[in-house]
């Protein structure tokens, strides 16, 4: 499992420049996990293929876990800006279903990629790893947009928080070969309409 290396805080890219080699060594992260596996990704590896020095990768990254960290939050933050308006009668719950179903397969398409970010955003301190507590609140925008919630009580935040914690175990189970994907997507709606009921937008009758 990989731990926090150190305790300082990573450099945040600040230039046009530094942003591109930023961009560059996450995506060799990314091609590097999916080809092998949390465990077996070295840092040097990563350094090389995305062409800067090692030391300028652990100044970004200080561990595995902040690198891979990253890498899902970038992967968070580029569906979600894919992600378009339910289709019309969709209703709300079922149009967060639909969202949670297609990042499931988007995740999914790249088994040991996923299990790398999963593993290191589940065991992220958000004190020391600044992208998990990212993941969480693009991850609470794209649900309440996915509402049509604009103004979310404390019980819509809490209910999309146990909804986002229900669909990592479903993915984690799927990883792990104890679902399959069928039923993963199964439990992921059902997820939906059973936490989602009592929103603040819900319909009454």
């Amino acid at each position: 499992m990989p731990r926090i290396a150190e305790v300082r805080a990573p450099a945040e890219p600040s230039s046009p420049e530094q942003r591109a080699r930023h961009v560059r060594i996450l995506r060799a992260a990314a091609r590097i996990g999916a080809e092998k596996g949390l465990d077996r990704v070295q840092m040097q590896e990563v350094a090389k293929a995305a062409g800067v020095a090692i030391a300028t990768l652990y100044r970004y990254f200080p561990s595995k876990t902040h690198l891979f960290t990253a890498v899902m939050a970038e992967h968070v933050d580029r569906f979600g800006d894919g992600v378009g308006r339910p289709r019309p009668g969709t209703s709300p719950e079922d149009a967060v279903a639909e969202v949670l179903v297609l990042a499931s397969r988007q995740f999914l398409r790249r088994p040991a990629l996923a299990l790398a970010m999963l593993t290191s955003a589940n065991v992220a301190n958000a004190a020391a790893v600044a992208d998990a507590g990212r993941i969480d609140a693009r991850f609470r925008q794209i649900v309440l947009r996915s509402l049509g919630i604009d103004d979310p009580t404390v019980m819509d935040i809490t209910l999309v928080r146990l909804l986002m914690q229900c669909w990592y175990g479903v993915l984690q189970s799927t990883l792990n070969g104890r679902m399959s994907i069928p039923d993963a997507e199964s439990d992921i709606r059902i997820a939906c309409r059973l936490l989602l009921a009592p929103r603040s937008n819900a319909a009454t009758g």
